[in-house]
């Protein structure tokens, strides 16, 4: 409870609360494809939309995790789903860092950062859960450790 308090206090305030409904969106994947939040937590058991960066060292530390986890959940029926709304990062090298780092889950560019805004993220890598229901079940960090995955106590990378 004190992580979750913490991380709320760290991040944006301007958040949808939890219990709320999520903002929905459209966006263009970086395959061409459209996502639409409300559709695809429809489909799924929850949709895990993280906010992520090519750039950021913080985003950057959990490119693994974000990969194993995206298809560790995806047995279960959950879907990760990578929003880039960072103006400096061109398509180009969002697809190119995906590639290189195994991202297999769906990206999207959010042009103007307008899904950004919607949901006050301000920091990558920044995660929102959305149930079928289309609530906001959870905002806040991917796990407490950047540095050190081996130390995280409640990683899904680390549980079996």
């Amino acid at each position: 409870a004190a992580l979750v308090a913490g991380a709320a206090a760290l991040l944006g305030a301007d958040s949808p609360a939890i219990g709320s409904a999520a903002p929905d969106f459209t966006l263009q994947t970086i395959d061409g494809k459209t996502l639409t939040l409300s559709e695809a937590a429809k489909t799924h058991k929850a949709v895990v939309v993280m906010f992520i960066a090519t750039k950021c060292p913080y985003s950057n530390a959990y490119n693994d995790r974000m990969r194993d986890m995206a298809a560790a959940y995806a047995k279960q029926d959950v879907l990760f789903v990578g929003i880039n709304s960072n103006k400096t990062e061109p398509l180009a090298e969002v697809v190119s860092h995906a590639k290189e780092h195994g991202h297999t889950f769906p990206i999207a560019k959010d042009p103007d950062n307008k899904v950004a805004d919607l949901y006050g993220a301000s920091h990558t890598p920044e995660v929102y859960v959305v149930t079928p229901d289309g609530k906001l079940r959870y905002h806040g960090r991917i796990d407490e450790n950047y540095e050190e995955p081996s130390k995280v106590a409640s990683s899904a990378t680390n549980a079996s």
